[in-house]
């Protein structure tokens, strides 16, 4: 058996794992409401974090199709980057699947011939993920500061039109 059915076979324990990874950067307090994934209203990040893991599992293991990747990390990268996490904290969940899987599969990955490759090779595939992911991140951040930087600018001018501080020309 080879490295991909090996891991299509235990995909739901690999999910979950990778699932309680990501929670692990939340406070403890906010972990137990998150874990309700099937109320996608009451409990959306709760609910996207679990199907875009779900999602991005699968493009893994199909060798990262960027469609399917940028549907999936994109709903996880937007949540954690309005978040107050560090960037390294925001992303770390995606290494850990590299531990997730490893710890999964035991000693079944010196059982096949050419598992170890196969593994190299997916752990590319898993730094290729976080390297996309920091991008997303990075963009969204970005995004967020010119946001801040404009409603800034705008209160300034407010306050400046409000204590008549501006002659016609400067509005």
């Amino acid at each position: 058996m080879d490295l991909k059915e090996l891991l299509r076979e235990r995909k739901p324990a690999i999910v979950k794992k990778w699932f309680e990874a990501a929670l692990a950067s939340y406070h403890t307090d906010a972990r137990g409401p998150m874990r309700r994934v099937e109320a996608q209203f009451t409990n959306p990040l709760g609910f996207d974090l679990d199907q875009g893991l779900s999602g991005l599992f699968d493009a893994v293991l199909q060798g990262m199709l960027p469609d399917k990747v940028t549907t999936f990390l994109d709903a996880i990268v937007r949540i954690r980057a309005v978040q107050d996490l560090a960037p390294s904290e925001a992303l770390s969940f995606l290494f850990r699947l590299k531990g997730i899987i490893r710890d999964e599969l035991g000693p079944e990955l010196l059982a096949g011939p050419g598992v170890r490759e196969e593994l190299t090779a997916l752990d590319g595939v898993v730094d290729d993920l976080a390297l996309y992911a920091f991008d997303l991140y990075m963009r969204c951040r970005e995004k967020i500061y010119d946001l801040k930087a404009k409603e800034a600018q705008n209160a300034t001018f407010r306050l400046l039109q409000k204590a008549q501080l501006l002659t016609k020309d400067q509005e």
